[in-house]
């Protein structure tokens, strides 16, 4: 049976065996006041497009609008500069985001965030960790190396020193141009640093080594369609791709590996900007997402692991080996450090953006 055909089974399965649980679990929580009632019943809900918003829409924006009557207009893209000013301003377009932990923090180091509503979220269903900087754990997805079969019949790279030893695997390479931490972090365990010992990350090291690679990067993709694209065009050999992109393209039947040994984790919260227009309903959004129920459905569509471990309970195990939460992803992963990163992502920024160019 292919994946494809896997996954489907899955979602339906988890609609037969989850429907009546997540429906009471999403629905026995949700907190309408005076308060939420006296705003607008439209919320704007920040997010990336594409398949990302896709899977939202199945999974949270159509059945939160159907428990709550609260509209929800997804608003792309998800962008920390949009954030800031719009905070800035008073002119908002959306009231709800979910981006990483280090940006959030930097968020809320700047005064942008708005704390969280704990007479709407409450906390006796939280599981440790979850919450952070004022926002509350969502997803982890994975940065990982992932390469085109036809091209290494025999084995493409299984780590970040296999990605960079041009001679042994030949080819071009892509990475992303909007991490400069994912890229500091690959190159110095294509260097040699264990995973364990990258913090604080030596930049100098680091740059140093992506100089090695820089003539045999194609292009710096900026999107997670064009990520698909260079693979499904042949244009690159093997890149660092977001986990979910790529396993929807296995899913899809395209003969691409995805390698999990050494993938980047990070950790997506959601959380409300400061002084939001709909920041009630956006609190009420974040609870009925979190939920098992259609955390874990969410999950089967987009193959991002769960922040809620109750949403396994929801996930049958040929879908779970596809998350970076499956405890033998974690295993062999290694985190971003989002209290590292909110202190130097500013100049790390911008020192990656003038290696590019240059």
């Amino acid at each position: 049976m292919g994946q494809s055909a896997r996954m489907g089974q899955s979602r339906r399965s988890f609609l037969k065996r989850a429907g009546a649980v997540a429906g009471a679990a999403v629905a026995g929580p949700l907190i309408i006041t005076d308060r939420t009632i006296a705003q607008t019943r439209t919320l704007y809900v920040n997010t990336w497009g594409g398949s990302l918003t896709q899977a939202q829409d199945e999974a949270f924006y159509k059945p939160f609008t159907k428990a709550t009557g609260i509209k929800v207009v997804p608003v792309t893209p998800v962008s920390y500069v949009k954030l800031k000013a719009q905070v800035t301003s008073g002119h908002y377009e959306w009231d709800i985001t979910s981006i990483n932990q280090a940006q959030w923090l930097r968020a809320e180091r700047e005064g942008l965030v708005e704390p969280i509503d704990w007479d709407i979220v409450g906390k006796d269903w939280l599981w440790p960790g979850a919450v952070f900087a004022n926002g509350i754990a969502s997803t982890m997805l994975s940065s990982n190396i992932c390469y085109l079969k036809d091209k290494f019949p025999n084995g493409g790279p299984r780590n970040w020193a296999d990605f960079w030893d041009v001679k042994k695997f030949p080819g071009t390479r892509s990475l992303y141009d909007g991490d400069a931490v994912q890229a500091v972090m690959a190159a110095l365990m294509a260097d040699g640093v264990h995973k364990d010992k990258l913090y604080p990350l030596d930049l100098d090291r680091g740059f140093k080594k992506l100089e090695e690679i820089k003539p045999h990067i194609k292009v710096f993709w900026r999107e997670g369609t064009q990520s698909q694209q260079l693979l499904r065009d042949g244009e690159v050999d093997m890149m660092l791709i977001w986990n979910a992109r790529a396993s929807e393209l296995i899913a899809q039947g395209h003969k691409i590996e995805l390698v999990w040994d050494q993938a980047i984790n990070n950790v997506t919260v959601f959380g409300v900007a400061k002084k939001a227009p709909n920041a009630k309903l956006a609190w009420e959004y974040v609870k009925f997402c979190l939920q098992p129920g259609p955390l874990a459905d969410y999950a089967q569509r987009l193959y991002y692991g769960p922040a809620n471990p109750k949403a396994y309970e929801f996930i049958p195990e040929a879908a779970a080996r596809n998350l970076p939460t499956y405890p033998k992803n974690l295993e062999i992963g290694v985190s971003v450090d989002p209290i590292w990163g909110a202190d130097n992502l500013a100049k790390l920024e911008e020192r990656y953006a003038s290696w590019k160019s240059s």
